[in-house]
């Protein structure tokens, strides 16, 4: 069931109308109401995983209980650990094995060995990284006694499963959500004013942006030994927009959604590429994920203290494992370290807390040297989204090559029956409406806001059909 589908449209409607007006400020009813629409929702795409997360919330949610219960140190963090085993043991099971165990058949051929392939066909659950984030900080957070566990496990599966950002996001801790579905909502017409806008900006992000770059993107990067390096080139900045917009559309989404229910989720994107660093890039992008690591993994290895040597050792693994999440693939590893070398040398230099304010408050436009700092990192960072789109090493390897070694300043012709460049005014007016609106959540704020709400709805219902409907890329993380 997907945001932009008229499937989600209906459930929702069907959830909103039961939610406020059957089952009003009756909260065990509301939150029970909330799990069962969530289970919907999540078997829509394979009833058979709804035992998947069901098991992983009852171990956490006894876990949690047994840990608070204990006194000694070491038992608690036995039972830790047990917690850790089996949701990352899960993880590692449908989302690793296969990878694995290749590489591990691979690495004996190189020596003349060979070994018989034993791969199961193993079907990846949908959104099993982001669940398995939230019951490891809940279990986390327990023993650090951070939090106290729930008692009631409606209210822990509803934490657990809630639909909204059920399958890719943002990645909301216990303490923040959890205390949200244990008092009582009230239905506030501002808050799901501000819901509505954001479900707006998120489908146009990812039907209007997203979904048009991907046609471009599928055929210059499956295809991309034919074309010139400027297609090449405008293939990854398109693949650039195409990311960001899916993925901070599908959040935008979420978060409205969850608004119009009477709840936060924290903020998963603020205007990334408008970083001036790498460091503020990834204060600025998927923040929810980024300040997950930085919070149970970077941190607990000693973060930014320590000497040199930890300082780096901590910067590789926190940004090898965020590429490695992504998906079991050599090319994530390598576009987690590729980041890695990019803040090394700001942290390094202590510069990698330099850009903590928004670029030019109150400028209409960035100074040249603003805007070099933006320019830069974005071409950086889009160098390294070749990796993360390519199906290997060499081919991304090969697509970097090929953009300087056939740089042409011809524009070409697809064999999708469009010239390459078709889409370089849209992403320029997208650009154009997030720097003018950089200060604020979304764009619809000011006297003008119901002709922006106007036009982005055309947009949605001209480029939209236009661009033809895509899957959500984190679908697959």
């Amino acid at each position: 069931m997907y945001f932009n589908s008229i499937t989600f449209a209906i459930f929702f409607i069907i959830v909103f109308f039961f939610y406020w007006f059957v089952l009003k400020r009756k909260i065990s009813l509301q939150n029970i109401f909330i799990l069962i629409a969530s289970y919907v929702f999540y078997g829509w795409w394979d009833w058979r995983f709804l035992s998947l997360i069901a098991f992983s919330t009852l171990v956490d949610f006894f876990l949690a209980l047994k840990i608070t219960k204990i006194e000694n140190r070491g038992r608690r963090k036995l039972f830790l650990a047990f917690s850790l085993l089996i949701n990352l043991g899960l993880l590692a099971i449908f989302k690793y094995y296969n990878f694995f165990i290749e590489n591990w058949i691979d690495a004996w051929a190189s020596f003349g060995i060979i070994m018989s392939k034993h791969t199961m066909n193993i079907i990846l659950p949908v959104g099993i990284s982001f669940y398995t984030f939230q019951t490891l900080s809940y279990t986390i957070d327990v023993y650090r006694n951070k939090m106290k566990p729930t008692k009631n496990l409606v209210d822990f599966a509803a934490y657990v499963a809630f639909f909204p950002q059920l399958v890719a996001g943002p990645i909301e801790r216990a303490s923040h959500l959890l205390p949200q579905l244990q008092k009582e909502r009230k239905f506030n017409y501002s808050y799901a004013q501000s819901g509505i806008h954001l479900i707006i900006w998120g489908l146009f992000q990812k039907v209007v942006i997203a979904d048009s770059c991907a046609i471009y993107v599928n055929d210059i990067f499956e295809n991309y030994e034919q074309y010139n390096g400027l297609t090449l080139a405008i293939g990854a900045i398109y693949f650039a927009f195409q990311i960001y917009g899916d993925f901070a559309g599908y959040s935008n989404i979420a978060i409205g959604t969850a608004r119009l229910l009477g709840f936060n989720l924290m903020r998963n994107f603020n205007y990334p590429y408008f970083a001036r660093d790498i460091a503020e890039f990834w204060r600025r992008w998927h923040i929810s994920l980024s300040t997950w690591f930085r919070d149970y993994l970077y941190i607990p290895l000693g973060g930014s203290r320590g000497s040199v040597a930890m300082k780096v050792r901590n910067v590789f693994i926190i940004f090898i494992v965020s590429g490695f999440w992504h998906g079991a693939n050599w090319t994530f590893l390598v576009w987690g370290a590729i980041h890695a070398f990019l803040f090394l040398p700001l942290l390094l230099a202590n510069r990698n807390r330099n850009n903590l304010e928004n670029i030019a408050l109150d400028r209409l436009i960035p100074s040249l040297k603003e805007f070099y700092q933006i320019t830069s990192t974005f071409i950086l960072v889009t160098c390294a989204w070749i990796f993360f789109r390519a199906d290997s090493i060499s081919i991304a390897i090969d697509y970097l090559k090929n953009i300087f070694i056939r740089f042409k300043f011809k524009i070409e012709y697809l064999p999708i029956e469009r010239y390459s460049v078709e889409l370089i005014g849209l992403i320029a007016l997208f650009i154009a409406i997030e720097w003018l609106h950089r200060n604020f959540e979304h764009p619809f704020v000011g006297k003008l806001r119901w002709l922006k709400i106007i036009f982005v709805l055309i947009m949605l219902v001209t480029l939209g059909v236009y661009s033809n409907y895509q899957d959500f890329i984190y679908f697959q993380f």
